[in-house]
């Protein structure tokens, strides 16, 4: 199982003619069940033509009746894309997937408050993700965006992060040492996004086939603290992660480990002097004989390291997490 899409997905295209939506719908369609999955692009200006086999409509709506999709991914510039999302709204799709970065906040803004108009009108949600965003995968079933698929493989671990290249780090250290993922979700770093940690971290709380969740943030904004919050109180599985706290600082680290002084002991050796740490309960434990996760502990320049400072760590019943923070 998975969150949000899967291999019986179908996904219209917005921005199909451009460059960047050519290239990257190529490489989804390459991807796993990716030529059944990609079914529509929407032009206004080039409808009935196609490409790489896939029709293009007039509008996303139109899209939607013809081929039965739920699903777009926006690659339109910066200058339409609000519109697109709100075209993708409109047509009743359930998820929104926004590539695109550089959208003018003010635009963001509109697009946010129609969407809160329309549901509260009791009209139907759609999700958004993104924008400025790499998208989505369910290894070996799907990928939606710009991610590199060959680094994923199909297991039990979610991820999801504010930073994209960050995401691809942390699944390529989990395939590494034999960990695969359930799903991997990036939502973005503009100031005004869809779908938030928190909401992602819900998705996989309720997924049967995720056993673990590695969420990773960056500076700015309550996003990540409320996710915090809301896994020491009711996430029903183990979740670690770090918050990326600039180039000139160390990254803020979540360890589990059975062990508490050890786990102290990894993080401490990597940061420089001055860290602050805290202890806080690790929620509901599982299954310690199956469940593992990983932490992120890297120097405080590079995050080009984190790979050679990956540990595999095993929780279990009386485990404690331990929270490092770079004071800035």
């Amino acid at each position: 199982m998975s969150i949000l899409i899967n291999k019986n997905t179908r996904v219209i295209t917005q921005g199909i003619t451009g460059k960047t939506g050519q290239f990257h719908t190529k490489g989804c369609q390459a991807y796993a069940n990716g030529q059944a999955c990609f079914v529509a692009g929407v032009n206004p200006k080039k409808a009935g033509e196609s490409f790489e086999g896939i029709p293009i409509y007039a509008s996303v709506k139109e899209a939607a009746k013809s081929q039965g999709a739920t699903v777009s991914v926006i690659y339109v510039p910066p200058a339409g894309a609000a519109a697109a999302i709100w075209e993708a709204v409109e047509a009743d799709l359930d998820l929104a997937i926004c590539i695109t970065e550089g959208i003018p906040v003010r635009d963001m803004l509109e697009v946010r408050n129609r969407m809160i108009a329309k549901e509260a009108a009791g009209g139907k949600k759609t999700l958004l993700l993104g924008p400025n965003c790499p998208g989505l995968i369910t290894p070996e079933e799907i990928k939606i965006g710009i991610m590199p698929g060959h680094i994923h493989r199909k297991g039990r671990i979610g991820v999801v992060s504010r930073s994209g290249t960050l995401t691809y780090e942390a699944v390529a250290q989990l395939t590494e040492i034999g960990l695969g993922q359930s799903s991997a979700v990036g939502i973005g770093g503009d100031p005004i996004n869809g779908l938030k940690h928190i909401d992602v971290m819900k998705l996989f709380n309720d997924d049967p086939d995720t056993d673990a969740v590695i969420m990773i943030g960056e500076i700015g904004g309550p996003d990540a603290a409320d996710a915090a919050l809301w896994r020491k109180e009711d996430m029903q599985k183990p979740s670690g992660g770090s918050i990326a706290a600039g180039t000139e600082h160390a990254w803020q680290v979540v360890t589990f480990d059975d062990d508490a002084d050890l786990a102290t002991q990894v993080v401490t050796a990597s940061l420089p002097a001055g860290t602050a740490m805290m202890t806080i309960p690790v929620p509901t434990p599982v299954d310690t004989a199956s469940t593992f996760v990983l932490a992120s502990v890297t120097t405080p320049n590079s995050g080009g390291d984190v790979g050679d400072r990956m540990v595999r760590v095993r929780l279990v019943d009386g485990a404690t997490v331990e929270v490092t923070r770079q004071d800035t």
